[in-house]
């Protein structure tokens, strides 16, 4: 278990899915100092989580990321801590692969598309809504091939995500091969998941959020590149807020974290 202290005024719990990357931990830190508030961050391997203990693992938490990664392991851990945030009203950050992994827990569970999974895990998958990038597919040699460094995205207005920037055009730097399959975009937003990110020309997804959950925000891109002691990165910090706000409410209603 790996704990992150800061020296604030009140406490939050946070369960890191994968293998703990210390840009991300330090984001959490800048964005608690942004709040005013100390971060305790818990790291679990996903690979120990299913749908008979994820209950028991996150019932105590005011927050759930899902961070960047490669690879089939513990990706079913993933998606079922996912469908309980989801469920529950548990704030939700997903990064990179975090945010693809909300995009299947959904078309599975909301959507009813048993079959669906990225091409990364499964490359013969019935349902694969995400893919890898159609710039990606006719490269062999995958050395510094990736889709690297800063893109543009705009943001769709009365978002979670263009609240914390406050603006709807934004940069971000990226890191990665797979992405949303647009053939699966009119199937789920009609089920609820919206697409509040795109790239400048809109053929890439970015960012997904569900509106009527206090904060479900996944991005395709890695806002911890950009995070600094001086200045928060905006999702971190709305993230923080959300989960401030939540632990409030159960507060409320008397529960209480372990």
């Amino acid at each position: 278990m790996k704990i992150v202290n800061l020296s604030t005024v009140s406490m939050n719990f946070f369960c890191c899915i994968n293998d703990g990357k210390k840009s991300i931990l330090e984001s959490l830190i800048h964005a608690g100092a942004e709040n005013e508030t100390e971060v305790q961050v818990i790291s679990l391997h996903s690979e120990h989580l299913n749908t008979g203990n994820v209950q028991e693992s996150l019932n105590s938490l005011d927050g759930l990321i899902v961070a960047p990664g490669f690879g089939e392991r513990g990706i079913e851990g993933k998606i079922a801590a996912i469908k309980y945030v989801r469920e529950n009203k548990v704030p939700f950050f997903g990064i990179c692969l975090g945010m693809q992994m909300a995009v299947i827990e959904y078309a599975r569970n909301q959507v009813g598309l048993s079959d669906a999974n990225s091409t990364e895990m499964s490359p013969n998958c019935k349902i694969p809504v995400i893919d890898l990038m159609e710039s990606q597919k006719k490269i062999i040699k995958k050395g510094g091939t990736m889709r690297l460094g800063a893109w543009d995205c705009d943001l769709i207005e009365n978002t979670h995500s263009v609240n914390a920037y406050s603006s709807k055009s934004i940069s971000e730097r990226h890191r990665h091969r797979y992405e949303f399959n647009n053939n699966y975009i009119d199937l789920l937003s009609e089920a609820g998941l919206n697409f509040v990110g795109k790239s400048s020309d809109g053929m890439l997804v970015e960012v997904v959020e569900i509106a009527k959950h206090p904060w479900f925000v996944g991005c395709q891109f890695h806002p911890e590149f950009t995070s600094t002691p001086r200045e928060g990165h905006p999702l971190f910090t709305g993230f923080i807020r959300a989960a401030i706000a939540h632990k409030e409410r159960n507060s409320k209603r008397g529960v209480t974290s372990n």
